[in-house]
């Protein structure tokens, strides 16, 4: 996570200037943290949970039938395209593409009576403009403050697959700005590795060139500062330039850095071996993406698992856009797509159920995965599926919340809620109530009324909780 540059190069004034913010004067980083513990100091902090959430956005709306409410009994062209699997849960079925998922369907629950309202392609259950038109991570840093006061983790990070790969393309950003933190300001946006935000570039470290190209130098240099450090030697150092120092040189650096991960974890993670690129075929314009997906998931939530451990509150991530499921020139059919989508989800999704279980974060972490919006019940000309914003497939796992079970029904053809409608708003309060005291929080000073609004604007929803 330390990069390295000769603040003497040319242009480099604004590089010098952020490699002064880790300095022994500085401010940047020691400031972050002194702020956040007054904010703990002021009786901010009691309101803010020992948890973190995952929102594994699946951009392009999945659809209901193939994913999680397969509907067999329905006429054929409406029901999954690929079949159904039985799950772990009796009476249970999922779609054919996640038999692991099936096994382990005890570990989470699935809403099949969740709407997202409209089938446009955008990013709503994430940023919208009913939650002040910023990344729900931005709205939990606002309460949380944007550091860990005791990892010096940034509040809250949007995982893309450059993060974790750089052949991957760039972020998707043409249906909604991932990022936005809207009118709360750009102080609470979410931290993006490779992203060039500020946070990021306080992970800078300038030394002359002459010093960069002396390895033995540099690493003299860094093991010298560490030990100092870490013997509470070095004189003028107070407590919060100290943090600074150990969040640098230790545990946020190490968090971002999938090297320092146990190899066996990191195979059991990785989704690229199950849909190879000449698997895929090219005729399709969205091959690029459907590759991006296959290499990047699992890998980006091992990365999102392990910046949690360190003490990050909220991680978005997404894949580049391939859940359109039209079977038009851009996209696959839903039976082929499935293959290309279905399988790595299926893979990374269990890897990870099975990983915090083993770690003891089934509790600590919540994972929530939907997309923008679901899809038509009957099956186009062409074998695909439409957009449709009446129903859309929700798995939410962890966090405290109880497990095993599906909340609410569809009705006969897949299409609408046959129960009470679970909605974006409802799916936002479960989120804060795991990660969130809401009766502390009503008695916090200095909370926008607007924010407190958007957060307690429905009841989490029922069964979860």
């Amino acid at each position: 996570m330390l990069s390295f540059f000769d603040p003497a190069a040319r242009g480099s004034r604004r590089s010098f200037l952020t490699a002064g913010s880790l300095a022994l004067g500085g401010l940047s980083l020691p400031s972050l943290l002194a702020q956040q513990a007054l904010a703990g100091a002021s009786g901010n902090r009691p309101a803010v949970r020992d948890r973190s959430v995952i929102f594994l956005f699946l951009h392009g709306g999945p659809s209901q039938f193939e994913t999680f409410d397969p509907k067999m009994g329905a006429p054929e062209g409406i029901r999954s395209t690929t079949g159904e699997i039985k799950t772990a849960i009796p009476g249970v079925t999922f779609g054919s593409t996640f038999p692991k998922l099936a096994a382990l369907a005890d570990r989470f629950s699935i809403v099949r009576s969740f709407t997202t309202g409209d089938g446009n392609h955008d990013i709503k259950p994430v940023v919208s403009k009913q939650f002040l038109s910023a990344n729900l991570g931005s709205i939990y840093a606002r309460v949380a403050g944007t550091t860990n006061p005791r990892t010096g983790m940034p509040a809250t990070a949007a995982l893309f697959p450059q993060a974790v790969d750089s052949t991957t393309g760039p972020a998707q950003a043409g249906f909604g700005k991932f990022t936005s933190a809207g009118s709360l300001g750009t102080a609470y946006e979410p931290f993006v590795p490779g992203g060039g935000g500020q946070f990021q570039k306080d992970l800078q470290l300038g030394l002359p060139k002459d010093r960069l190209d002396d390895r033995r130098s540099l690493l003299t240099g860094l093991d010298r500062i560490r030990r100092s450090v870490d013997q509470g030697s070095l004189e003028g150092v107070d407590k919060f330039q100290d943090q600074a120092f150990h969040s640098i040189l230790g545990g946020v650096s190490e968090a971002f850095d999938l090297k320092k991960e146990d190899p066996r974890v990191l195979e059991r993670y990785d989704t690229a071996p199950l849909v190879r690129p000449d698997q895929i075929s090219r005729k399709w314009n969205n091959y690029n993406h459907y590759v991006d997906n296959a290499k990047s998931l699992g890998k980006l939530l091992l990365l999102a698992r392990r910046l949690c451990e360190g003490g990050c509150g909220f991680v978005t991530v997404t894949t580049n856009f391939v859940w359109d499921m039209h079977a038009d020139v851009n996209n696959a059919s839903c039976e082929e797509g499935m293959q290309y989508m279905g399988r790595p989800l299926d893979h990374a999704v269990s890897a990870f159920l099975e990983d915090v279980k083993a770690r003891g974060l089934s509790d600590k972490i919540l994972l929530v995965v939907c997309g923008e919006m679901g899809r038509t019940p009957q099956v186009n000309k062409n074998g695909g599926r439409d957009h449709w914003g009446d129903l859309a497939p929700l798995l939410v796992s962890g966090g405290g919340l109880t497990m095993g079970q599906v909340i609410g029904q569809s009705d006969p053809r897949g299409g609408r809620p046959a129960t009470t409608p679970q909605t974006p708003q409802s799916l936002v309060a479960t989120i804060m109530h795991s990660l969130l005291d809401i009766g502390k929080l009503r008695t916090m000073t200095g909370v926008p009324v607007d924010l407190l609004r958007a957060i307690t604007a429905a009841d989490p929803i029922e069964g979860l909780v």
